[in-house]
């Protein structure tokens, strides 16, 4: 890897320093008003992230008003991550062409690399066409063009403030120093380790994964593997369970109208996708085993796939006719629609265990 990029490998290298170099001072002016500080101003700097950059700008999973967007665009600059229109191009970039030399953090160039060495030799041609409706946003447009300058007002103005409560080698360490550390690397984990160790529950064939340690860092961004599965959903944890408060936050924007139109993806379309995903995969790894046990599995794969898809599709179009169907006509409709659920529940059931069979199989046939 070549250095290109000598200022921004300067300016990390130089907080990475101050890190260091300032801790032993800081811990002896350590107060608790420095602890909320951090706490309040990495919140506020990597939601503006997750909430503004990824899940807004970037791939558009939700509708936000002129205040909202304002507030994720200026809240941003907390982070120190460049511009919406630049990162969220980026982003665009590796989504496009993930794990490919295409893409800007391409983990098959390394886990350093793909964490932070690209900063420091990637140079962004910028081809308008992916980015055509953020060129059209005056308010991305603004924070793009006076990027630096509203960084250095909000940082230094944060840090004054905190003056107030607190000595200024704290407030420096502490709303600065720190929190630049702790949101970069916590973000770039999302290139690098969520890409690398994780669980792969709805896309197999990419290297990105499942890590709910990584969630808890990065406010919901940990369930990478389904965000690369579907990326138009504005949720990362799709579970009750999963900590996502990124999507907490764009939900409860949504109640007072400051957010709208935001994209799911429902439960029967998921577990359609997952179930040719699954299958296309299983039947690549078994097309070399020809004894028994492989022609039956096969065999059933395709019969329990081919039966969720006929019942998941029954089901979507008896949703549509109940709502054009009369009353007496509703009551028979929900008594299928109950029916066709309950069958398709089985079906995935039965399709989960033996796709465990089958890869548990392929799995002992080349484990030697």
């Amino acid at each position: 890897m070549r250095i290109k990029n000598w200022d921004t490998f300067a300016f990390i290298a130089i907080y990475h320093v101050l890190v260091v170099a300032l801790l032993p001072a800081f811990i002896s002016v350590f107060s608790w008003q420095a602890a909320v500080a951090f706490l309040l101003t990495y919140c506020i700097g990597g939601l503006a992230i997750t909430v503004g950059y990824h899940r807004l700008f970037s791939h558009k999973t939700y509708n936000a008003q002129p205040v909202f967007e304002w507030i994720t665009l200026l809240a941003s600059t907390l982070s120190l991550q460049w511009s919406a229109l630049a990162w969220s191009y980026d982003h665009r970039m590796h989504h496009k062409h993930v794990d490919t030399d295409k893409d800007p953090y391409n983990i098959n160039r390394g886990f350093f690399y793909a964490h932070m060495g690209w900063l420091f030799d990637y140079k962004r041609e910028m081809d308008e066409s992916q980015v055509s409706d953020l060129l059209q946003n005056p308010r991305v447009m603004f924070q793009h063009k006076h990027f630096l300058a509203l960084t250095l007002v909000i940082n230094i103005g944060i840090f004054l403030f905190g003056c107030l409560f607190m000595d200024p080698l704290a407030a420096f360490y502490s709303t600065f120093v720190l929190r630049v550390f702790a949101i970069h690397h916590s973000t770039w984990f999302i290139n690098s380790l969520a890409h690398t160790w994780g669980s792969k529950t709805y896309a197999k064939e990419l290297t990105a994964v499942d890590n709910a340690i990584m969630a808890l860092l990065t406010f919901g961004e940990g369930y990478h593997n389904y965000h690369h599965a579907f990326a138009n959903d504005f949720r990362n944890g799709i579970r009750w369970y999963h900590f996502d408060p990124s999507k907490w936050i764009i939900w409860m924007a949504s109640k007072i109208g400051l957010t709208s139109n935001l994209r799911t993806v429902d439960k029967i379309r998921l577990q359609k996708i997952l179930v040719n995903k699954d299958k296309k995969l299983i039947f690549d790894h078994l097309s070399q085993e020809l004894d028994e046990t492989a022609t039956e599995l096969k065999r059933k794969l395709e019969e329990l796939a081919h039966a969720f898809d006929s019942k998941a599709s029954m089901l979507t179009r008896k949703y549509a006719e109940l709502k054009r169907a009369t009353a007496e006509q509703k009551r028979l409709i929900k008594i299928e629609i109950r029916r066709l659920r309950q069958e398709l529940h089985a079906t995935w059931r039965a399709w989960v265990e033996t796709t465990k069979m089958a890869a548990n199989m392929y799995e002992l046939a080349h484990a030697h």
